[in-house]
């Protein structure tokens, strides 16, 4: 309950600190808002275009058996590293040996056989010379002799291809690399119309396809100052960079070694092959990866950060703090993104400032108390 003896002194009171008060909240009202503000900055960045490629093993044979016969052994294991000349596999080569005795000792009958004939055709000749036989019983003795030599060709022919069979029984790495999961298991009836035996892929060096679309092509030999016939050559070829699928970059670059003769009338592409040597055999066969083409040489380019960039239905803007700390909407393009920058290719000029944070509280022609971004505000 008031004291009825000092009314007015309380309501005095009352009134100074609402005054106080009011008067605290104008000159807040008042105080222009915070932001933080970077500058625009000029930096040599390599330019890059990043497209989407599969990778493609350099060479990849499905094994297939070039005889029949029933599986003797196999000689390695689901998913082995092989090198060039290995043994895989082994058929039966019973059957095999036993054709190539037969054929050598066809060969030998055929060379006992032209042993004959000549004989024969040396005799007929000497007493054709004599006049004791007819000429015809010579001719038929030469023409003997010449069959005789064409059944030894043919028993010599015989034996090389049973040898080529008998090869065949086992089965040999065609190249380095690594071999899949096996279809077939020991004591199993294979030959040339069965299933491959297994597939066999080079895992190293490998290819990554990709392609480009018209404008992309244009813009990339335009950069480089080159023409399609000398892109792949070693001095107008830009470094290739690959992100692998669990997103890691791959710091081994690849060349372009093949470029298409003609733009796709399908798709409108060009289809272009990259080289790596994947040493670490990180690019496997048939993967999707993003493919990176970096330039030659770098370029100046002026850079803002990332978070500074609004878009509305005009495009692209920032808010740029002027000389007397005023705001103003300024509508730029852009380009590419590095790390947490982009780079402005039109509508703004080094040095000029630009807001990062506080970009709610502000609008266009406002006064702002600006800091550097990352100085303290006390």
């Amino acid at each position: 309950m008031l004291n009825p003896r000092f009314p007015g002194n309380i309501f005095a009171i009352l009134g100074f600190v609402l005054c106080l008060a009011s008067s605290a909240y104008a000159q807040q009202e008042q105080a222009p808002p915070k932001v933080s503000i970077a500058a625009a900055y000029s930096e040599e960045i390599v330019e890059e275009a990043v497209f989407i490629g599969k990778a493609e093993a350099i060479d990849q044979v499905d094994i297939v058996a070039r005889v029949s016969g029933f599986l003797e052994e196999v000689l390695v294991e689901n998913g082995a590293v092989v090198k060039e000349g290995d043994v895989l596999f082994r058929i039966e080569s019973d059957s095999y040996e036993a054709s190539l005795d037969a054929r050598r000792a066809d060969l030998a009958k055929a060379r006992a056989d032209l042993e004959l004939t000549s004989i024969e055709l040396e005799r007929k000749t000497e007493l054709l010379a004599r006049g004791s036989a007819p000429e015809s019983e010579r001719d038929i003795a030469k023409a003997n002799e010449l069959s005789a030599e064409a059944e030894v060709k043919s028993a010599e022919a015989a034996i090389r291809q049973a040898e080529l069979e008998l090869s065949y029984t086992n089965i040999f790495a065609p190249f380095s690399g690594r071999i899949g999961q096996m279809s077939v298991s020991t004591g199993e009836l294979v030959g040339p119309t069965t299933p491959p035996l297994v597939n066999l892929v080079r895992e190293a060096p490998v290819y990554v396809s990709f392609s480009l679309s018209e404008r992309q092509l244009a813009n990339i030999l335009e950069q480089l100052e080159t023409d399609a016939s000398k892109l792949t050559s070693s001095s107008s070829t830009p470094d290739v960079f690959v992100t692998l699928p669990n997103g890691t970059v791959l710091e081994e670059p690849g060349k372009i070694v093949f470029l298409d003769n003609r733009i796709s009338p399908t798709t409108g592409t060009i289809s272009l092959l990259a080289k790596f040597e994947n040493k670490r055999k990180l690019i496997i066969d048939g993967a999707f990866l993003n493919v990176r083409i970096q330039a030659l040489e770098a370029t100046e380019a002026l850079l803002v950060p990332q978070a500074s960039v609004q878009r509305d239905q005009r495009g692209d803007f920032v808010l740029v703090v002027n000389a007397q700390q005023l705001v103003e909407q300024r509508y730029i393009q852009t380009g590419d993104v590095f790390g947490p920058s982009i780079v402005v290719t039109e509508g703004l000029q080094e040095g000029e400032s630009v807001i990062v944070e506080g970009l709610q509280r502000v609008r266009p022609g406002v006064q702002v108390d600006a800091i550097l971004s990352g100085q303290s505000e006390g």
